[in-house]
């Protein structure tokens, strides 16, 4: 099975850059998409039910913010678009689909970069998430999504210059450390430990050109599934959106 997650930054800005297009050659057995930015009857018809995949959207009820979405070829047993934490559910930024052997959930953090309580928001979020995460007993997991953080300096392309940087600060970094003491394996890197590829640049300075990034667009499985991973994948050559998807097959 392949599992492809985006970053899409805009369900309406993409479905204009070929994105149904990518979806039919991209051969993803589900595809989870990040920060849609679209409530759902804002959504373009072509893209609520494309040829051969289910489609959930979770969107923020505030509009053009947030929000996620899934599309896949087989059909969930049941799927769950909330945590419990009043603020993030409100924000769409969940969704988590039960199949027969595995749980796989598609998440889009917070940023955190606004003020000092909106980092105090993250890592609250992050606290709660590794929780519920932790409560997960009947299946292995796969955690897919935009996690707005690097864990290692590897992880971005200027580690000693963003020592103080959201999305590199030390108690944002130690969550995903927390995530890797739970026993989940970031499937990229179990592969590839010691190569450098990114997933997001900033749009300004010609940071993708210059291949100024950060890898904070991961795939985590849980120990179970780590025997069973077949590859990982950072497309950094499709554009559309400032981040690029990853794909992890089991």
């Amino acid at each position: 099975m392949k599992i492809i997650s985006w970053n899409i930054n805009g369900i309406r800005a993409i479905n204009g850059k070929g994105f149904l297009g990518w979806l039919e050659k991209s051969g993803g057995d589900v595809v989870c998409l990040q920060e849609i930015k679209a409530t759902e009857d804002k959504i373009p018809a072509e893209l609520k039910n494309p040829a051969g995949y289910f489609s959930y959207f979770n969107p923020a009820q505030r509009p053009g913010y947030s929000g996620v979405a899934a599309y896949t070829k087989q059909q969930p047993l049941e799927v769950i678009n909330k945590i419990g934490f009043k603020q993030f559910d409100e924000e769409g930024r969940i969704l988590r689909l039960e199949y027969p052997d595995f749980i796989l959930i598609n998440v889009y953090m917070p940023n955190g970069g606004q003020s000092a309580e909106a980092l105090d928001y993250k890592l609250e979020v992050y606290e709660y998430l590794l929780e519920y995460l932790g409560k997960i007993k009947k299946k292995p997991v796969v955690i897919v999504g935009d996690f707005n953080v690097a864990r290692e300096e590897i992880d971005l392309a200027r580690p000693k210059e963003n020592q103080n940087s959201i999305m590199f600060t030390p108690p944002e970094r130690e969550k995903l450390d927390k995530l890797v003491k739970l026993g989940f394996v970031d499937s990229w890197r179990y592969f590839y430990p010691t190569e450098k590829k990114y997933t997001w640049w900033h749009y300004f300075s010609q940071s993708r050109i210059r291949n100024i990034g950060w890898r904070i667009d991961c795939a985590f499985v849980s120990p179970a599934l780590a025997p069973k991973l077949k590859g990982a994948e950072i497309y950094n050559e499709i554009i559309g959106s400032d981040h690029c998807p990853i794909e992890v097959e089991i």
